[in-house]
């Protein structure tokens, strides 16, 4: 994809609490010292920080109000050391990881926006460490999830289709996924494409320890899903933006409006013509973020 995708940032490298290499990316503004809370975003289950690379290029350049945007790696995905302890791919390690990240990059109080994944996380964050959440953005995420969106998901990710290509990666992903997604164009397939694999010996690989994936066939789908409104509660005091994909199969309807009854001070965003979970960089959703975020200091 060229320099468009390999500048903008700078890389930083940090330790977790036991001992991983982590990574996370920072994108600056010009003014250095601009006041304004920076936005940390936290991607999905298997996805890395290249997800937002085109919305943290949009908000940290802003002609009238730049923010710094950090984007991180959980363990196990994108630069970040795989964990020899398959056992420590969990929501409260991932946590703590974030909580690590934030301390080594400077970060006291941010608007964080979590991708599937990582709007679990923030759940727990809100727990953990409140006084860190200045706002939060949920993108195709709540309190619960949909049994058939998650076996979807661990169905897909447990196929075992290897690209032997760029193109071919990105005709797997449309394969996969353009039901849900009729609003991406073939350079969204690529895009998308490019931050879910990494080239390796010329061959595109998909960027995430496959422990990951093994552990959704773990899930007994017999019993329901546990939920997570008391997390949710902890969030009642937070400025809250909803983004639900239009044909999102794991975030329902229903449970938004289930959210807004909790939080009545919640805003939201349907992604038109996408489905789980929404590319934050298309259509108007970059001009409701800005919006979103400018009522914040």
């Amino acid at each position: 994809m060229g320099d468009a995708v390999t500048s903008g940032f700078t890389e930083k490298f940090y330790r977790s609490t036991d001992g991983l290499r982590l990574y996370a990316r920072s994108y600056q503004v010009a003014d250095k010292e601009p006041g304004r809370l920076p936005i940390v975003c936290l991607p999905g289950l298997t996805r890395n920080s290249r997800d937002f690379h085109e919305l943290a290029l949009i908000l940290s350049l802003d002609t009238v109000s730049p923010r710094r945007v950090v984007a991180l790696d959980y363990r196990g995905r994108g630069l970040s050391d795989r964990d020899g302890n398959k056992a420590n791919y969990n929501l409260a390690v991932e946590c703590g990881d974030v909580i690590a990240g934030c301390a080594e990059l400077g970060i006291e109080r941010a608007i964080f926006i979590g991708t599937s994944r990582g709007g679990l996380i923030l759940h727990l964050l809100a727990a953990m460490k409140p006084e860190l959440l200045a706002g939060v953005i949920f993108n195709d995420i709540g309190p619960v999830i949909e049994q058939a969106g998650l076996m979807a998901i661990r169905d897909y990710l447990n196929r075992d289709r290897k690209a032997q290509s760029w193109s071919e990666a990105a005709d797997i992903l449309r394969e996969d996924h353009a039901g849900a997604f009729p609003a991406l164009g073939l350079t969204d397939w690529e895009g998308m494409a490019h931050a879910i694999y990494r080239e390796q010996n010329g061959i595109p690989v998909a960027d995430y320890d496959p422990a990951i994936a093994e552990q959704l066939k773990t899930i007994d789908f017999d019993n329901p899903l546990p939920d997570l409104w008391p997390q949710f509660e902890n969030l009642g005091a937070v400025p809250l933006l909803v983004i639900r994909g239009e044909n999102s199969s794991l975030l329902s309807r229903g449970t938004v409006d289930e959210m807004a009854k909790w939080h009545p001070n919640m805003l939201q965003i349907t992604a038109k013509g996408q489905g789980h979970a929404p590319l934050l960089h298309l259509g108007d959703i970059p001009d409701r973020i800005r919006m979103f975020v400018s009522r914040l200091i």
